[in-house]
């Protein structure tokens, strides 16, 4: 599953158990009903206020004896490898159960349109993992990693200078960025580039080049050649 495969809808469940497993990350929010899971062998229900998780790979089975609504996020397991660090079953707060009621109206309101549901979807995810981001134990100098890859997408840098911001060695930084996040910086990075670049071709109306460049491309040739391989898509087509 590419990150051009994110999904975000409604569905609903009947009462039939259905068991199985899929690559790509999976969150199932209420909305109405309740539904019966089970999650590796932890068994739940999602309803009201308690959402659940699904990590990539994870078998699982689910049911439900009622009229039932959710919301169902697929996501990529790239684009938030967080997610199967965080409990299968999760209570939902005032501040996400609204934005649960924010994102139905959505879904509601614009059924087939796409526009915007990326980031709506990247704003969930950073809200769950602000709530349960303890449970991570991620550590400070993978974050601080992190954080500048996120925030300098435009600078090309090398593993051994982002291990000196670090204040790691180049070698124990790959180990414990890959032990927090499935994958070494150069590839958080990489899928950072890529997910930006997508978004700016759909909500912004800067050219293709300006694109590039925002995330570290200063040859238009080798981005949408690097963007094409990631997606199956080229840049122009996202924007078309």
């Amino acid at each position: 599953m590419s990150y051009a495969n994110l999904t975000l809808d409604l569905r609903s469940y009947d009462r039939e158990t259905r068991r199985h497993h899929h690559d790509y990350h999976q969150l199932v929010l209420p909305v109405a009903g309740e539904l019966e899971m089970s999650i590796a062998g932890r068994e739940g229900q999602v309803a009201s206020t308690r959402a659940a998780i699904v990590a990539a790979g994870e078998d699982h089975a689910f049911a439900s004896s009622s009229d039932n609504r959710f919301i169902v996020a697929d996501i990529p397991q790239a684009l938030a490898p967080e997610l199967e660090r965080l409990p299968a079953f999760i209570p939902l707060d005032a501040a996400l159960s609204q934005y649960v009621a924010f994102l139905q109206t959505e879904l509601e309101r614009a059924p087939a349109a796409s526009h915007g549901r990326r980031q709506m979807l990247l704003l969930l995810i950073q809200l769950l993992t602000e709530r349960y981001g303890a449970d991570l134990r991620i550590d400070r100098r993978v974050q601080a990693a992190r954080a500048w890859i996120d925030g300098h997408l435009d600078v090309s840098l090398t593993l051994e200078q982002l291990a000196g911001i670090a204040h790691l060695s180049a070698r124990r930084l790959s180990a414990l960025f890959k032990d927090c996040f499935g994958m070494t910086p150069q590839q958080y990075q990489l899928e950072r580039r890529m997910q930006e670049a997508w978004a700016l071709l759909e909500t912004s109306d800067l050219s293709v080049q300006r694109i590039a460049e925002r995330v570290g491309y200063g040859n238009l040739a080798a981005f949408s050649d690097r963007f094409r391989r990631h997606f199956g898509k080229s840049p122009r087509q996202v924007r078309h």
